[in-house]
């Protein structure tokens, strides 16, 4: 492993009483592996000095505490290059990104008998299990890159297979739009809608073109001249930098003050183009946007269809906070 500089380190000696030893120890172990804390010696952990694990050890502190054991938290200045690389060490995630090697071969020799839903999910689950061994990696080296990298490429054969068209990241700033140069407005996109195409046409109808009309196009070049298009290559609005379709319309048009469309565009982004932080309401909605694919004749009804499921979703997360 690469000798990475590291910011000190915090150690951690706790005691449990014999009595409770027993589900506290046990909670403790799992809390400790949770935040990456490596072992030195019974009862004595030690983990990188950062923020977020000074944070973890304070809750696994008062976690003791509360079931009438003792802690102790130390912080240690970085030692001898050679104590150093032996501490290091200890964080080594090698391992865990070989484990995920396997999956990522396996989704991609299988991804031909998946449906789209399918194969996004089982993509998203190793974003997933990715993220986590990347959240635990304090000394990042070659494999962590090399695991990304897979990932990517599995990511662009999922997409190559099932949407050939998909939009390529534009670099740039989203300009701002005013609703009213698009009212009563023809709008085109491809057809077959998916999580951002039919999240993108919901908001334009709800929020920026009450009275819009939809062209569903067999390939881009077919849009109208006089159609503002969305996501896809050269469309007037498509993915910019790390935004999605979605986000991209959010911002052109002044909507970023909503806490609603602020949960639809964590949930959008994840589906569209996923992200190591899980959004709880995913894998529903996929599953119901698959459901209506499949059953409505034309796009038309499948965002007839949509419309309501958006709407409520839009109701939950402007309440979430509230709740």
């Amino acid at each position: 492993m690469t000798e990475k500089k590291n910011s000190g380190w915090l150690l951690l000696a706790a005691s449990l009483p014999g009595q409770k030893a027993g589900a506290a120890r046990v909670r403790l172990w799992r809390a400790l592996k949770d935040a990456g804390a490596a072992n030195l010696r019974d009862g004595v952990t030690v983990i990188p000095a950062t923020p977020t694990t000074r944070k973890h050890l304070e809750e696994i502190a008062r976690d003791i505490h509360a079931n009438g054991g003792s802690s102790w938290t130390f912080e240690v200045a970085n030692q001898s290059p050679t104590i150093e690389k032996k501490l290091q060490r200890l964080f080594d995630r090698s391992e865990l990104y070989h484990g995920l090697a396997p999956e990522i071969a396996r989704l991609r020799r299988e991804m031909a008998t998946f449906d789209e839903a399918e194969a996004h999910s089982r993509l998203r689950e190793i974003e997933q299990n990715l993220g986590a061994i990347v959240d635990l990696d304090f000394f990042p080296g070659a494999q962590r890159t090399r695991s990304i990298d897979s990932l990517e490429k599995l990511r662009s054969s999922i997409g190559a297979r099932f949407s050939p068209e998909e939009p390529s990241v534009s670099v740039g700033t989203v300009q701002r739009r005013n609703p009213r140069d698009f009212q009563a407005a023809l709008w085109a996109t491809r057809k077959r809608l998916w999580v951002d195409r039919a999240a993108s046409a919901w908001l334009i109808k709800r929020f920026v073109d009450p009275r819009a009309r939809f062209q569903w196009l067999s390939r881009p070049a077919d849009c109208p001249d006089d159609a503002h298009g969305f996501d896809f290559d050269g469309a007037e609005f498509t993915h910019v930098e790390d935004l999605v379709t979605f986000e991209v319309l959010r911002t052109a048009f002044g909507l970023r003050d909503d806490l609603g469309l602020d949960g639809l565009g964590r949930l959008v982004h994840y589906l569209d183009v996923g992200g190591s932080k899980p959004v709880a309401e995913a894998a529903g909605l996929e599953a119901v946007l698959a459901g209506l694919r499949d059953s409505c004749a034309d796009d038309d009804a499948l965002l007839e269809a949509v419309t309501p499921v958006l709407d409520a979703l839009y109701q939950h997360f402007a309440h979430s906070k509230a709740r």
